[in-house]
């Protein structure tokens, strides 16, 4: 019979092994990989959790308390050149940056013969999903759990529908320098745009919505609960997620087959893959295909300043 009791939930996963595999081959992958993964249960033993399982390039945790498991997750992504394969001695030279995703969840938990279950665990599973890289998801149960300096690190985006889960769930994202960090979309020879945005405006097949920022964020997908809902096979329930931060509209990729943008006079098409950009203007986010396959889900978007009853484009 299992042991139950309250924990917090951590799913934390590496991403960029399956380029590290095929730029370093095998043998040079794995010991990066091996190594990057203790150093984050390193990292867990430090912050008095329980390292449960490793999941292919990721690993699962618990902690007794959910403080516990933030602080977890702050120095992980603080120590990213630590957990990324720079070179220093034992280990590659020519290795590239892996990205870390982290999901944290506070509940129930039974464990038997040293594993864990129950629905705090499936829900940081699934929440881990949609996360982005060098991002931190939490549950709003983990956060009630934490102390007031730790939950003002965190921003509310709305309630999530998780894969699996009948009721959406209270989703927040740590905050962290990850918007300054974000890829420039700025087209060439022009000017940045001063005014700061005030919503965005989607069309699709005739369907056109005008969300404010005060709406965001906005999850595109092909799920019904989706803010603006897309039906195309190759399209993620969860696709992307567009959210105004510090003056900016951003979109950011969490799917399986990427997210590509096309802004208007810029023949460039920047793709993502669970990355974020800048959202400015107006042009064509193109999700599970590239703009130039017609048959892909094409989404017309303008960011909008409502005190300027002009076009941005």
């Amino acid at each position: 019979m299992g042991n139950t009791k309250e924990r917090a939930v951590m799913f934390a996963d590496l991403r960029g092994s399956t380029a590290l595999y095929l730029r370093l081959g095998n043998s040079e992958a794995a010991t990066v990989v091996t190594h990057s993964l203790a150093l984050l249960g390193q990292i867990v033993a430090r912050q008095g959790g329980r390292v449960v399982k490793t999941l292919g390039d990721g690993l699962m945790a618990v902690f007794e308390q959910a403080e516990y498991a933030v602080d977890a997750a702050i120095s992980a992504q603080d120590s990213l050149e630590k957990l990324a394969p720079l070179p220093r001695e034992g280990l590659p030279t020519k290795a590239t940056a892996l990205k870390l995703k982290v999901a944290l969840s506070w509940g129930e938990i039974v464990e038997v013969d040293g594993d864990c279950f129950g629905d705090a665990v499936n829900v940081a599973a699934r929440l881990i999903d949609l996360a982005s890289d060098n991002e931190t998801l939490a549950t709003g149960p983990l956060i009630r759990e934490l102390p007031s300096e730790q939950q003002e690190r965190f921003r509310s985006l709305d309630r999530l529908h998780l894969r699996g889960r009948k009721d959406p769930v209270p989703v927040l994202r740590m905050d962290s320098q990850r918007f300054g960090d974000t890829e420039s979309t700025m087209m060439m020879g022009e000017e940045a745009l001063t005014d700061v945005p005030d919503g965005v405006r989607l069309t699709w097949l005739g369907n056109e919505r005008i969300f404010s920022t005060a709406a965001m964020p906005l999850v595109l997908g092909r799920s019904p609960q989706a803010s603006f809902c897309v039906s195309d096979s190759r399209v993620s329930r969860s696709h992307a997620r567009i959210e105004s931060h510090s003056g900016h509209i951003y979109l950011t990729d969490l799917s399986y087959n990427g997210t590509h943008v096309k802004f208007e006079h810029d023949e460039q098409i920047l793709t993502l893959r669970r990355g974020t950009c800048t959202l400015h203007g107006c042009g064509v986010i193109s999700m599970g295909a590239p703009p130039s396959d017609p048959t892909a889900t094409q989404i017309q978007f303008e960011v909008l300043s409502f005190s300027d009853t002009l076009p941005q484009c």
